[in-house]
């Protein structure tokens, strides 16, 4: 029993150790962002919403059957229900009813509303697809940012490792009399500088991580890591495209420009819809109802006159004997309606213009959008590359500046800028990095080439 328990407690601390050192991916941070974010999950909603407003713009083309049905009291003098005579009594009656209507014909309104509907669910879906790309794009950016602050906590570790052994190898110079004693103040004030930089390092890589775990809509982000699965190369050879290429395919799939369409779309149902309102409109219906009282009735001769009263008929009975249909269509011209339709159409051609402007603003922001992309994303490579070579050069000067002031050759002034610089070189490669990175990942966006490949 002991052995059973001691095995599981072994298993579930083994488990919640591997999900505390789990390190996500690009791709993992993605897809969970985009399966438990609040917005998509709002924006998903929406385009249910309208599905089911098709479902009422369908029910348009149905009949509509209502019923009806009444109890009343009548005290004093009234007027009996059933036989039109005034009575100076108490009586109850009972009436109930139903009517069907349908549409015939009403200006293609119906026709066109249904449109609107699906094309309302087409642009919703295309503002669903807008939602998850904004948050992959939004994550990527946030995974980036973690991966250069914890590169750059390597590098502000590295350098105060660097100059704990220099601080070290002074005293000793110092106490055998070949250093000045102020070198070695210079060199515990860079010591110190140091730690505040990792310091300040290790706060900034917690808030980024704190930043992508709320993106991801998680608790637990103080042991949250991720894993560097990112590389600056063009391995898409994107940049081998010409921006007018890379314009032309983001036409095609920017999703943007496919919601500005639709609304376009919409816009011109909506000036239909409301020209419908000018044409004449045919509905048909059908009335059925039936009257019952308590009233006692009357007696007729043979020539109808009223010889005397009696009980009430039976309820069934006077349900069939007072029941009537009526049935027919209705026509209705519009002919003057203080210019309301008129102006409905006035502000629906309005809205229309303002949609053709919104397609031809979307198309040239979409244009400037990608030839900045590009020009981004090549220089981004550019100064990367150039990093590298400037880094390669300061690291050759720190190698000989060390040897220098192993000697003598050199005071630990000049030595601590030559470790400086070359930190500083050390950091530019990781910003220009990460930066080289995500412009790549912006103007493969453009080009249709998603973050996380379905």
């Amino acid at each position: 029993m002991y052995k059973k328990l001691f095995s599981f407690l072994v298993l579930v601390c083994s488990f919640s150790i591997q999900a505390q050192t789990k390190k996500w991916t690009l791709e993992e941070c993605v897809r969970y962002a985009i399966a438990n974010n609040i917005s998509v999950k709002e924006t998903e909603l929406d385009a249910k919403s309208m599905a089911i407003d098709k479902k009422d713009a369908k029910g348009n083309f149905l009949p509509t059957f209502n019923a009806n049905a009444s109890h009343s009291w009548n005290i004093g003098l009234n007027q009996d229900i059933t036989t039109g005579l005034l009575r100076n009594q108490t009586t109850q009656f009972t009436s109930a009813g139903a009517s069907v209507g349908i549409d015939i014909y009403k200006g293609l309104q119906n026709q066109n509303t249904v449109r609107k509907a699906n094309l309302s669910i087409i642009a919703a879906q295309y503002q669903v697809v807008k939602m998850k790309e904004d948050i992959a794009l939004n994550v990527a950016n946030a995974f980036l940012q973690v991966l250069f602050n914890k590169e750059n906590l390597k590098v502000q570790q590295e350098q105060l490792a660097l100059n704990e052994k220099q601080l070290l190898r002074s005293e000793e110079l110092v106490k055998a009399g070949s250093l000045p004693k102020g070198d070695l103040l210079d060199v515990k004030a860079t010591v110190a500088t140091n730690n505040q930089n990792v310091i300040t390092a290790e706060n900034v890589l917690l808030i980024s991580k704190l930043s992508l775990a709320q993106l991801l809509q998680l608790n637990d982000f103080y042991d949250f890591d991720v894993a560097d699965d990112t590389s600056p190369k063009d391995e898409n050879n994107i940049l081998n495209q010409t921006p007018n290429v890379i314009y032309e395919k983001a036409k095609e799939n920017r999703t943007e420009l496919k919601i500005a369409k639709t609304n376009l779309a919409l816009a011109e149902k909506n000036v239909a819809i409301a020209k419908g309102a000018f044409q004449p409109s045919l509905v048909g219906f059908y009335n059925f109802s039936s009257r019952v009282s308590d009233a006692d009735g009357f007696s007729f001769d043979s020539e109808g006159n009223i010889i005397g009263t009696k009980g009430p008929n039976a309820f069934f009975n006077q349900f069939s004997d007072n029941k009537g249909q009526t049935f027919g269509a209705q026509l209705t011209i519009p002919i003057f309606n203080g210019f309301s339709v008129k102006n409905n159409v006035a502000r629906s051609k309005i809205s229309l213009e303002k949609s053709k402007i919104a397609v031809q603003q979307q198309e040239l922001d979409l244009e400037r959008n990608v030839y900045t992309a590009f020009t981004d994303a090549k220089g981004a490579l550019n100064t990367y590359e150039s990093a590298i070579v400037v880094l390669e050069a300061r690291q050759e000067a720190y190698h000989y500046a060390s040897e220098k002031y192993a000697v003598g050759m050199m005071n630990s002034f000049d030595f601590n800028q030559a470790q400086t610089v070359l930190s500083n070189a050390k950091s530019e490669v990781i910003r220009t990095k990460y930066d080289s990175i995500f412009k790549l990942k912006i103007l493969e966006f453009y080009f249709g080439i998603p973050i996380v490949k379905n």
